[in-house]
């Protein structure tokens, strides 16, 4: 179902606009869209649309004209903006030296519902967000739905630091737009960062939503809250991370910037200069997203990672998502990737998630040399992983460091495995979805550090040589309900992996008569197994000694 657009009150907008104006904007065509109306000094008036502007009559603005409408307001504030109560418009003024009023942008305000669908599943993982894009997107009307759907439907303790009344609209009850978050109002926009710790001091929230961090102050008061475990949501200015990074106001936000002198021996190995840049700190927002249009939305899941690749040259890839016209999200592939075929269901199969974890499997059991590992790979496809909280840098640098046959992807229709930190999975409810789906096998480590990183990639190719050798053995095993395929593919398992490796695994689903063959030849070797999965996803799991 498509989002639900509701304008609210913009007749008392346009009550406030001279009378040749409100003519031209009369009709329901014409309010469609309609983003601003500009009142210039001695200029026709103009309305603006997301992709045009219109002028409105041919009779120029007077001062009387904009007398007349400020009048109808309340205080300017000390950010020369102002607002009607109650109501989510927001006008702002251009002054002359002598501080008359010359001009006026009267900006519509709209709360949208469903725009969060977007995002929810990142929200409700509880980690950070920061927001970025052009000025007019829809950056403040996502803020204010995320608002409200934490407060009412998540049914957390919200805080807006509400600077220019933007969010929840002008006077001192704050808009139904907004649900059941609180809002507190800025006495002076220089005061912003005093109340955002305010805020967590007096009020106890467990998240903050902010619109528009610009100064260092706040960047500073943001870094203060995220440290004391409260989820923050904020717009920024910058239309991308890349924008932060430049920004030496704001690039604390994704961790900070600074210049690294490195030993000859690390430069020649990094094959670049002595003095490079690297980030400074761990990002004040975990998640990054980069609003291109009302629609279409850039996630960057891991900020640390993104600034790491752009510092070192690299273009960092974002999942991009969509509403499209039928109002369902959807992933939209990146320009750049290619579609590449899945491997055969028999290699996922052999190292299921279950089968993975570093609680149930030694390194100690199947050590091998580096060099005899590569010469027994050749000819084999790479082993493509897909990442979850896992570090890239420490990942190329363990593939770098052992010349791993070894690339790193970004969708799960491109992986063999899924590598995730403990816990990750459960912060990105999308992949993990996305990952059971398409039966992706998932390897869960402790922790994200080099040491459990290669131990990880060490253990899934040697999973995946032998499931190549496998395969070349035996092209035919994927016949379900074969029973020479598969004994033939039980025998395999047992003699390839299962006994010499020491580890478990997984055979394909089959018929439950085809699996009772299985169980019996299982126990012939004195080994043992259990049967997992409903109807025809029935399958044999079968344990080493």
């Amino acid at each position: 179902m498509q989002p639900t657009h509701i304008t609210d009150d913009i007749e008392r907008l346009l009550e406030l606009l001279p009378q040749e104006v409100q003519t031209c904007l009369s009709s329901k065509d014409s309010r469609a869209d309609l983003l601003e109306v500009i009142l210039d000094l001695g200029r026709p008036p103009e309305a603006r649309y997301p992709s045009k502007v219109i002028t409105l009559g041919e009779k120029f603005i007077s001062r009387k004209d904009l007398i007349n409408t400020v009048n109808k307001l309340g205080k300017f504030g000390s950010d020369n903006r102002a607002g009607i109560e109650r109501t989510l418009h927001r006008i702002s003024a251009i002054r002359n030296r002598q501080q008359d009023v010359v001009g006026l942008t009267c900006r519509v305000g709209r709360a949208i519902f469903g725009t969060v669908n977007m995002i929810r599943d990142l929200i409700e993982g509880g980690q950070s967000l920061l927001l970025m894009g052009r000025p007019g997107v829809g950056k403040t009307t996502a803020l204010r739905e995320i608002a409200r759907v934490i407060a009412d439907e998540l049914e957390r303790r919200v805080v807006i630091i509400d600077t220019s009344n933007e969010i929840a609209g002008d006077g001192d009850i704050p808009h139904p737009a907004i649900g059941k978050a609180r809002r507190m109002q800025v006495a002076r926009p220089e005061y912003q960062h005093q109340v955002m710790i305010e805020a967590v001091e007096n009020h106890m929230p467990e998240v903050i939503v902010i619109d528009e961090i610009g100064t260092e102050l706040e960047t500073q008061a943001a870094r203060t809250i995220a440290e004391r475990g409260v989820q923050l949501i904020a717009t920024a200015h910058g239309n991308s991370i890349a924008n932060l990074i430049k920004n030496p106001t704001l690039s604390d936000l994704v961790g900070g910037i600074q210049s690294v002198t490195l030993g000859d021996e690390e430069a020649r190995r990094r094959r670049t200069q002595k003095t490079v840049l690297e980030r400074a700190a761990d990002p004040t927002f975990e998640i990054a997203v980069e609003i291109n249009h009302r629609n279409n939305w850039s996630i960057h899941n891991d900020v640390a990672s993104t600034v790491d690749l752009l510092l070192r040259g690299q273009t960092p890839r974002a999942q991009t998502r969509e509403i499209g016209t039928d109002g369902i999200m959807k992933l939209v592939e990146s320009k750049e990737s290619k579609y590449q075929p899945k491997r055969p269901t028999l290699n996922k199969n052999a190292y299921q998630k279950n089968n993975l974890t570093d609680k149930n499997n030694s390194l100690s059991n199947y050590n091998i040399n580096n060099e005899s590992h590569i010469n027994k790979t050749k000819g084999i496809k790479p082993l493509q992983i897909l990442c979850c909280g896992v570090s890239q840098q420490l990942l190329n640098e363990a593939i770098r460091r052992h010349n791993w046959s070894v690339r790193l992807v970004d969708h799960t229709n491109e992986a063999d495995v899924l590598l995730s930190v403990r816990n990750a999975l459960g912060k990105n409810q999308l992949l993990r979805k996305e990952a059971q789906d398409s039966n992706l096998p998932i390897h869960v480590i402790k922790s994200d550090n080099l040491h459990q990183i290669e131990r990880a990639i060490q253990r899934l190719l040697n999973h995946h040589q032998s499931c190549d050798q496998i395969n070349t053995i035996k092209p035919d095993l994927i016949e379900k309900d074969n029973s020479f395929s598969a004994l033939e593919e039980c025998r395999l398992a047992l003699e390839k992996i299962v006994i010499p490796m020491g580890r478990p695994v997984e055979l394909l689903p089959r018929s439950e008569r085809v699996i009772q063959m299985q169980a019996e030849l299982v126990t012939r070797y004195s080994l043992r197994s259990n049967i997992f999965g409903q109807g025809e996803q029935q399958r044999l799991r079968v344990y080493p000694p």
